[in-house]
């Protein structure tokens, strides 16, 4: 058992004020022993004497404040001697106590300890559903920002204090509770509120990948229910994740290899997967699809062997670069060189390659590589690596055909996981799918709503989502179809601008892309695509029986209940 922050606080003070405590009490004790040994002026021939009571009482309004009153009688000269002295006494005493007190309040453990109380405090006070992040570095950021944006609450862990602070420069709608503290363990876990009802789940998206596969064991053994999303650049540290049950382990390059695979053999699947999982709101630019041919990679790290494994999947020849020499049983073209080199991008044979990946760690090479490729061979598609979002403007700079960004790419994952869960799986049958099916999927998609990436959501119909088609359709209500649904509460001859993508049922059947007719049934998982303004109506159609009934029937009955028992005896 853990005592709270408060108690740590209390137990912290009364240590570190023990010193200057014991000499305040010996000081009081001295001087109140003192008044009432000391003998005071003669009363017919006998020296009075203070009590212990009137002793105190003049000893505490005294050394406290210096303010001075002879009581309860007029003093004698040694008692005015005594208490001289005691009042020098005090004001040493006094000065020790509170230049202790300062010193203490500017102590790094006291500070902590206090920050971490009112983060515990915040957190419990925390009466809504929040997701707890782990890193707020890169990944951490982006995944914040839009979860605020979509008006969903998030508490922070990070263990650098000076990231911790841009919590407070960034204009975010809602106060972000965040500690400072190391999220691998559990107790910091706890703290952040892992096992409160009202976590919706966890992400472990430090730089350090044995913090996440610690955050990942303590959030399934800690809290099973709750989803964690982890990230991890290491094939071994994923299959440990992997082995107790983590749901959802999100390797940036593996990631992007598989996106690059996609595209290579499903350009239109590729160009839907990036629109429907960007940023909400922001413009998905249409760009060319990347050629079929021998492509050249720069560095043959992680990232580089996951990509060689992706493109050795859709059969494409390929040819490496590296500084050091090549592993034993490499299969592949290898060149012992630097690839910001014209040399050792000609010995590659940079002039005949159709593509080229920069997948250094080093940003500043990647940039160097790419440019001198370009000049060298003009049509080349570039793929280059950015490792820091703060070189983004010379990356902008650049003209590259694809940017490998790791914290978006796993912030987007992120986002389709825990906001769209039903997302996941729709995606994964377009990866699936023709190439012809998904370049008609796009083309109509991106006709009616734009290139911007579009508002999608997912709801199920339950008491709590849509309580008034819950209510209708339950036990054995009537037919009703996703085009009597998505109709305009205001003008109901109008359909909304959105679009049900997939429907999944609680017997496990799936269906993509449901015609109009399609009949929906209580219990039902809908993934819908279209603008704010559309799920904003919808919602109140769910949610309010009135609006649900004039959309399905076109009766626009009156708000009060005995209206509305009147209006319908009158029909």
């Amino acid at each position: 058992m853990t005592h709270s922050p408060h108690w740590g606080i209390i137990f912290l003070v009364l240590r570190r004020m023990r010193a200057p405590l014991a000499v305040l009490i010996s000081i009081f004790a001295l001087a109140v022993l003192g008044l009432t040994v000391i003998p005071g002026i003669e009363v017919d021939g006998v020296a009075r004497r203070m009590s212990f009571f009137h002793a105190f009482y003049f000893i505490s309004y005294t050394a406290t404040t210096i303010g001075f009153g002879e009581v309860p009688i007029e003093f004698s000269e040694a008692q005015r001697m005594w208490v001289t002295a005691c009042i020098y006494l005090s004001v040493i005493g006094w000065a020790y106590a509170i230049g202790s007190l300062f010193a203490l309040m500017q102590d790094a453990a006291f500070r902590d300890a206090v920050r971490t109380e009112r983060f515990s405090r915040e957190v419990r006070r925390l009466g809504e559903p929040f997701y707890l992040v782990c890193g707020y570095g890169e990944t951490g950021r982006l995944v914040t920002r839009a979860l605020d944006h979509l008006g969903i609450r998030v508490v922070a862990i990070e263990i650098d204090p000076v990231k911790a602070a841009e919590l407070d420069l960034h204009s975010l709608w809602a106060d972000v509770p965040n500690l400072v503290g190391d999220a691998g363990r559990p107790q910091v876990l706890r703290l952040a509120g892992l096992e409160k009802p009202q976590c919706r789940g966890v992400m472990a998206l430090t730089n350090n990948d044995q913090t996440n596969l610690a955050i990942a064991i303590a959030a399934r053994l800690l809290a099973p229910d709750v989803p964690a999303l982890c990230r991890t650049r290491s094939v071994e540290i994923a299959a440990n994740m992997a082995s107790f049950g983590t749901r959802h382990i999100i390797n940036p390059f593996e990631k992007f290899g598989e996106y690059l695979a996609l595209a290579l053999h499903s350009p239109s699947a590729y160009h839907l997967l990036e629109w429907l999982t960007g940023i909400d709101g922001t413009e998905v630019k249409p760009h060319r699809d990347p050629p079929r041919g021998t492509w050249v990679l720069c560095g043959y790290g992680t990232f580089g062997r996951l990509l060689a494994e992706s493109l050795e999947s859709e059969q494409m020849p390929i040819v490496l670069i590296d500084r050091d020499p090549p592993p034993d049983g490499t299969r592949h073209r290898w060149v012992q060189g630097d690839g910001t080199c014209a040399p050792a991008l000609r010995q590659a044979g940079i002039e005949e390659a159709c593509g080229i990946v920069a997948c250094t760690g080093s940003d500043v090479d990647n940039l160097s590589i790419c440019v001198t490729a370009r000049e060298l061979n003009p049509d080349l598609f570039v793929v280059v690596r950015q490792n820091h979002y703060s070189n983004n403007p010379l990356f902008e700079a650049f003209e590259s055909d694809a940017r490998v960004v790791p914290s978006r790419i796993i912030a987007h994952e992120c986002l389709a996981i825990l906001t769209t869960p039903l997302l996941v799986p729709f995606l994964d049958e377009v990866k699936r799918s023709r190439e012809d099916w998904a370049a008609s999927l796009l083309d109509r998609m991106t006709d009616r709503f734009g290139w911007h990436v579009p508002h999608v959501w997912s709801i199920r119909i339950n008491a709590s989502e849509a309580p008034a088609l819950f209510a209708l359709l339950m036990p054995a209500g009537p037919e009703v179809t996703i085009d009597a649904l998505l109709r305009d509460h205001a003008r109901r001859e109008h359909g909304l601008a959105c679009e049900v993508l997939f429907v999944r049922r609680d017997d496990g059947t799936r269906t993509l892309l449901p015609d109009s007719n399609y009949r929906i049934q209580a219990g039902d998982e809908l993934l819908i695509v279209g603008d704010r303004l559309a799920r904003n109506h919808l919602a109140l159609t769910l949610e309010n029986p009135n609006t649900l009934d004039y959309v399905l029937t076109g009766q626009d009955l009156p708000g009060g209940w005995v209206w509305q028992r009147l209006a319908r005896r009158s029909g």
